[in-house]
C-alpha cells in the first residue's frame, strides 16, 4: 500500500509539474513570438521619463551693457538624516554645520534627528566661501546641490526700476516682473526611456525641445547718472526733513529715461525684508497736488492760444482775491504783474485770472493733451493715471484752483514729462526705460523708438513759454536756488499743500522743482520732489537746491555744453498750431 501511494505521489507531482512546464512553454513563446501590445505600452510606460529642462533668467543691463540682475549658480546645502541618525552623528554634524551655516544649532539638529526622513535641505543658495569650508570637512551624508540664485550687483541702486524675481523665479515688481515673460526664458522638454539603472536609452528619445534662454532686457538708465542723483537724494534728505523724495532724469528729445530714484528704497537682494512703502516707486506711484509748476501748462495754453500775451497786465490784488464766495491768496503778494511776471514770481491769483480768460473748455482740453489724467506709458508696472476730473464735476471755482495746481493730482512722471513737451517744440513724447530686449546671442527682437503721443503746443508758442520760464532761476524768480553755473535753466517752482480732511494741512506739504536745460537748445529734464520737507518747505528752498546739485553732475557727466548750434526743426514733421476749440469764456467770469 505504501508502495502505491509512492508511485501516485509521483504521478501526480510528475503530471503537475508537466502541466507547470507547459503553460511556461507557451507563455515563453508567447511573449517572444507574440505582438503584446498592451504589454509593451505598459512596460514603456513604466520606464518612460520626463524630464524638464530649466533655463537661467536673462539679464537685466544699463545703457552701457552693465549687470543690474543676473542669475548666479550658487549650491544648496543638503543631508540624510536617516543615515546620520543610524550612525549616531546628527548632534556632532548638526552644531558644527549650524556654526559654518550660520543657523540655528538648535533647528539644524532637529532636522537632523528626523527617523524617517532620508532628504532635507538645510539652507539655499549657500555663497562659495562658505560652501568650500563645508566641503573641506567632508561630512558623511551631507552633499550639495546646484541652485539657480537671482543676484543684483548693485544692490539698492535704481530697485524701483529694476524690482526682483521671487524664489520660484516669477518677477514680483519693476522691470523683473512687466517683461518677465522675456526674461525666464521657455523651459525644454525631454521624453526618454531608461534602462533597469535608470540610464537613459538615447536611442529611444521620444520627444526633445530644446529650451530657450530667457532674453536680455536692456534700459536707457545710465548707471553712473543714476548713482550720482542717488547720491544726491542722500545727501540732502536728512537736512531736508523731508519723509521722502524722488528724481527723474529725462532726455527731452527721445522721451528716454536716464535716471529714476525715490526714497525710502530697499536692497533687492534683500526684497523679503523690505516693508510694502520702501517697495513703492513713488516716481510714478503717487499722486499729489502739483501745486505752482502745474500754472506752466495753463499759462502756456492761454499764450498759444493768442487768449494773453506775455506783457500783458493783470491785477493780482495784493495777494487776495475774492470769487465767486472763496478766497484766493498769494504766499508773496503782488499788485499789478504782466504774465511773464506771474509766471516768474508764481502768483496764484494771476494764473486763475488767466485760467478764467481761457475757459474751461480749452484749460481741459490743454491740460489731456499735456497727458495729465492718464498713464505715460512707461514700462514700469504700478503707474497712477493721475486725477483730472471731466469738466461736468467741477464746481464753479474749480477753474481757478486747478490753474494753481490744486483739485488735480498728478505723478512726478507725467509734469516731467509735460515741461519735456514744451521744450520739444510743443511734442509730448511716450516716455522709455527699456531701449531694447535682445536673446543671448545678441539678436534684437523688441526695440523703442520715440513715440509722439500728442502736440499740445505749437513750436512758436512752446519756445515763448520756455523763454519764460527761464526767468524763474533769475534773481525776483522763485527758483533762483536752482541756476546752474554757465547754464541756462527753464523751470518752475511747486509747493501744494497735502490735503487732508475737510481742507489742507498748515505744515505738510510736497515741494517740487522741475526744469529743462540748457534752456535755449534744452537736452535733460530733471524732476525734484519732496514730501514734508521741514522747516524749509517752498519748492524754491527745499526742492531747488537739489535740482541744481543733480543738474551740475548730469551735464558733466553726460558732456552737454552750455554753448551749442540752435535747435533744428525738423522738417519731416509738420509743424502745425494745435487746434483748440472756439472760444468758451464762461458768462459772468470778468476780472
Amino acid at each position: 500500500m505504501s508502495l502505491i501511494r509512492q508511485r501516485l505521489r509521483f504521478w501526480i507531482t510528475t503530471i503537475v509539474m508537466g502541466v507547470a512546464f507547459a503553460v511556461l512553454m507557451v507563455r515563453l513563446a508567447s511573449l517572444h513570438l507574440g505582438t503584446n501590445e498592451s504589454l509593451r505600452q505598459r512596460v514603456t510606460r513604466a520606464r518612460t521619463v520626463r524630464q524638464t529642462m530649466r533655463v537661467g533668467r536673462g539679464r537685466i543691463l544699463d545703457r552701457h551693457g552693465r549687470i543690474l540682475a543676473m542669475d548666479l549658480i550658487l549650491h544648496d546645502v543638503c543631508a540624510d538624516p536617516a543615515a546620520l541618525l543610524r550612525e549616531g552623528h546628527h548632534e556632532f554634524i548638526g552644531a558644527r554645520l549650524a556654526l559654518m551655516l550660520q543657523l540655528e544649532p538648535a533647528m539644524v539638529v532637529g532636522r537632523l534627528s528626523q527617523a524617517g526622513r532620508r532628504y532635507v535641505r538645510l539652507r539655499r543658495a549657500v555663497p562659495d566661501e562658505e560652501l568650500r569650508a563645508v566641503e573641506a570637512m567632508k561630512f558623511p551624508h551631507v552633499w550639495f546641490e546646484p541652485a539657480s540664485v537671482r543676484s543684483y550687483p548693485y544692490g539698492g541702486t535704481a530697485c524701483h526700476v529694476v524690482g526682483f524675481s521671487n524664489v520660484e523665479g516669477v518677477g514680483g515688481a519693476g522691470i523683473e516682473q512687466q517683461f518677465d515673460r522675456y526674461l525666464r526664458g521657455r523651459e525644454g522638454l525631454r521624453i526618454s526611456e531608461q534602462d533597469g539603472l535608470g540610464r537613459e536609452l538615447y536611442g529611444r528619445r521620444l520627444l526633445e525641445i530644446a529650451a530657450q534662454e530667457g532674453a536680455d532686457v536692456h534700459l536707457t538708465l545710465d548707471l553712473d547718472l543714476q548713482e550720482m542723483v542717488e547720491a544726491a537724494l542722500d545727501e540732502a534728505l536728512p537736512g531736508s526733513g523731508a519723509v521722502g523724495g524722488w528724481v527723474i532724469v529725462q532726455r527731452v528729445r527721445t522721451g528716454e529715461i536716464l535716471a529714476m530714484a525715490s526714497r525710502p528704497y530697499y536692497d533687492l537682494n534683500a526684497y523679503g525684508r523690505a516693508p510694502e512703502d520702501r517697495r513703492l516707486n513713488r516716481a510714478i506711484g503717487y499722486v499729489y497736488e502739483p501745486g505752482s509748476t502745474f500754472k506752466v501748462a495753463v499759462i502756456a495754453a492761454a499764450l498759444d492760444a493768442g487768449v494773453v500775451r506775455p506783457d500783458q497786465v493783470f491785477d493780482c490784488e495784493n495777494g487776495l482775491w475774492h470769487y465767486r464766495g472763496k478766497s484766493l491768496r498769494d504766499y508773496h503778494p503782488h499788485g499789478r504783474l504782466t504774465v511773464a511776471d506771474i509766471l516768474k514770481k508764481s502768483s496764484n491769483i494771476g494764473a486763475a485770472k488767466i485760467a478764467l480768460e481761457l475757459g474751461e473748455v480749452r484749460v481741459e482740453e490743454a491740460l489731456r493733451r499735456f497727458g495729465f489724467g492718464r498713464r505715460t506709458g512707461v514700462e514700469i508696472p504700478g503707474e497712477e493715471a493721475g486725477i483730472l476730473h471731466p469738466r461736468s464735476r467741477w464746481t464753479s471755482i474749480s477753474l481757478t484752483r486747478i490753474a494753481m495746481g490744486h483739485e488735480v493730482g498728478v505723478t512726478s512722471l507725467q509734469m516731467l514729462n509735460a515741461l519735456c513737451a514744451i521744450a520739444n517744440d510743443g511734442f509730448l513724447l511716450r516716455p522709455t526705460i527699456v531701449s531694447r530686449v535682445t536673446d543671448p546671442r545678441g539678436r534684437v527682437f523688441r526695440e523703442t523708438a520715440p513715440e509722439v503721443l500728442d502736440r499740445p503746443l505749437s513750436a512758436a508758442g512752446a519756445r515763448r513759454i520756455c523763454a519764460l520760464l527761464e526767468r524763474v532761476t533769475e534773481p525776483g524768480g522763485t527758483g533762483t536756488k536752482a541756476a546752474v553755473p554757465g547754464f541756462r535753466v527753464a523751470g518752475k517752482t511747486g509747493t501744494a499743500q497735502k490735503p487732508i480732511p475737510g481742507g489742507y494741512s498748515d505744515d505738510r506739504n510736497i515741494a517740487s522743482f522741475v526744469g529743462v536745460l540748457p534752456a535755449d537748445r534744452p537736452e535733460i529734464g530733471i524732476i525734484v520732489v519732496l514730501d514734508e520737507p521741514q522747516p524749509l518747505r517752498t519748492g524754491g528752498a527745499a526742492a531747488a537746491p537739489i535740482f541744481s546739485t543733480i543738474a551740475q553732475r548730469a551735464v558733466r557727466h553726460l558732456g552737454i555744453s552750455p554753448d551749442g548750434p540752435p535747435r533744428v526743426i525738423d522738417p519731416t514733421i509738420e509743424y502745425s498750431p494745435p487746434a483748440f476749440p472756439e472760444s468758451n469764456r464762461d458768462s459772468g467770469q470778468s476780472l
